[in-house]
């Protein structure tokens, strides 16, 4: 018997797949748990409704993402933090405080974990890589300056 799961199942699949199983594990088991709906007409274009706009929402995310990348793509951030006498700065520029300042200049709202940067402990231009989506990623520059 073919069923769509409606919840992920240990053994047998995930949300939303459509599995085939015995009649009897599908009649006693899934169906009365409400784990498992009969893979008839309307729970088929249910299905391929929702696929349709996993994928729709997909894309979308994949477009913003190039958007955004070839928005960033080779600029420069600038930030500018306090230091002592010999050019060292006084704690470290961090991948939050460049995420914070390519929010303020770009308008790019971006996750501290998405910016790679190792702690930067100088002045200077230091290049950053900004992890946008999974295989879309942005090279930018950051100039600490007093």
């Amino acid at each position: 018997m073919k069923v769509v799961l409606t919840q992920d199942v240990k053994g047998l699949g995930k949300k939303g797949e459509l599995v085939n199983t015995s009649d009897g594990y599908a009649r006693n088991f899934l169906f009365p748990r409400k784990l498992a709906m009969e893979a008839n007409a309307q729970a088929m274009s249910e299905l391929k409704n929702r696929e349709a706009a996993e994928k729709h929402r997909i894309e979308t995310e994949i477009a913003a993402a190039k958007a955004s990348a070839a928005k960033i793509e080779g600029k420069t951030v600038k930030l500018s933090a306090k230091a002592g006498a010999n050019g060292k700065l006084f704690g470290s520029v961090t991948s939050k405080d460049v995420a914070a300042a390519i929010s303020k200049q770009f308008g790019l709202e971006l996750d501290k974990r998405k910016v790679a940067v190792e702690d930067i402990k100088s002045f200077g231009t230091y290049p950053v890589e900004v992890k946008l989506y999974n295989g879309i990623s942005a090279s930018m520059f950051v100039m600490v300056a007093e």
